[in-house]
């Protein structure tokens, strides 16, 4: 087959749906090579290396006004380049198809990831729900079939956009292979030196919003008090919520508990930072990953944590129990008493994280980059 994919986050893209692009493609690679790969893409950039290599091809806008107006030829112009290079198979990996792909004979489908602009319009510009919804509603109506990230995003699709379900396929993610790699005691004590981290301490690693809930880690680990002596990492920027966390922490007396690692000269400086190549270090340095979101289309700090046998506690929420299965320790959402129980049980007990460190790996090998391209090639078979 000549299968074309909507590669600009892969090229654009260094976090989010740029890793799912990347490493789809990169497992689609590694496993079957006997097909054809062509990424559309406004312009072509260093950070997806693979693209160079032998069966891919890369198709970038070659006349003035595609040029120019790149989102345009992305989402209206491109169709009439996908027939020029024959594709066979069409792959949105952005929740978005190409105007027009409907109406030829190249089939068609697309990844939706979630539909947090649904759940929680509250949280973005009204004119960007306007669009977001415009592009998902089309996308899931002209696609051949609709690729979820998870059972919660297949039952979200069907019930607020009237997708029946037969269309709708769930095909997992998988995540980088560095989080795969157990890191050696050596180098996981030069990283933990190189940030100053201590030695012991619980890790949470993503956006600082409101929906993802870090308040409630500040909050378990007051009620905790000296029980806990284990301070909290933070891996991820923020904004006006992230403001709202540190003025609580101030009032509490609790700044020194909560280390937010990316606001450090170090992080800022070093380059393995910023790529999140020093990040599977960082993981299996913690003694346990802490993720409360309340609503995740999939969750993939999750499914890195677990990769490396990091102990997990999450919120019983949304995906997050698909990804974590038996491996994690839950609380319901928002339940900061519950959340203070788990993380004391997880500081205390160490037969408990054992436990959870071997569910986790083993849990996390159901996700692995084989697994998932095989799932996703089994749908790519039922159009060709």
């Amino acid at each position: 087959m000549i299968i074309g994919f909507d590669a600009k986050r892969a090229f654009q893209n260094r976090t989010g749906l740029g890793n799912y692009s990347r490493t789809l493609l990169q497992s689609l690679y590694d496993n079957y090579r006997d097909n054809k790969y062509v990424l559309f893409a406004p312009k072509r950039t260093s950070m997806f290396p693979l693209s160079e290599a032998e069966g891919f091809s890369v198709v970038t806008p070659t006349w003035q006004p595609a040029k120019l107006l790149p989102s345009v030829w992305r989402s209206m112009w491109m169709t009439k380049d996908l027939k020029r290079a024959g594709i066979n198979l069409y792959h949105g990996l952005s929740n978005e198809l190409p105007s027009g792909i409907q109406n030829t004979r190249i089939s068609s489908i697309v990844s939706i990831h979630d539909v947090i602009f649904e759940k929680y319009p509250e949280y973005y510009h009204k004119s960007e729900v306007v669009i977001y919804r415009k592009k998902f509603r089309s996308a899931c109506k002209n696609a051949d079939i609709i690729m979820a990230m998870s059972e919660q995003t297949k039952n979200d699709i069907v019930a607020l956009y009237g997708v029946d379900k037969n269309k709708v396929r769930v095909c997992y993610q998988s995540c980088d292979p560095i989080f795969r790699i157990l890191v050696d005691a050596e180098t996981k004590t030069q990283i933990r030196k190189l940030y100053g981290l201590p030695e012991q301490y619980f890790l949470y690693l993503g956006s600082i919003i409101e929906r993802k809930d870090l308040l409630s880690i500040c909050k378990a680990l007051h009620q905790l008090g000296d029980k806990v002596d284990i301070p909290l990492v933070v891996v991820g920027k923020g904004k006006e919520y992230k403001k709202t966390v540190q003025q609580w922490l101030a009032e509490n007396n609790m700044t020194d508990r909560v280390i937010f690692l990316s606001d450090t000269a170090v992080a800022n400086s070093t380059p393995e930072y910023q790529t999140g190549a020093h990040f599977p270090a960082i993981y299996q340095n913690a003694l346990g990953f802490i993720y409360p979101s309340v609503y995740e289309g999939f969750g993939i700090p999750i499914l890195e944590a677990i990769s490396g046998g990091v102990p997990v506690i999450a919120a019983n929420a949304s995906s997050l129990p698909e990804v974590g299965g038996d491996a994690a320790l839950y609380f319901q959402p928002g339940n900061v008493e519950q959340l203070a129980n788990q993380i004391l049980r997880l500081s205390q007990d160490q037969e408990l994280r054992v436990n959870c460190r071997m569910m986790g790996l083993l849990q996390s090998a159901q996700f692995s980059m084989a697994n998932c391209a095989a799932k996703v090639m089994d749908v790519y078979q039922e159009l060709a």
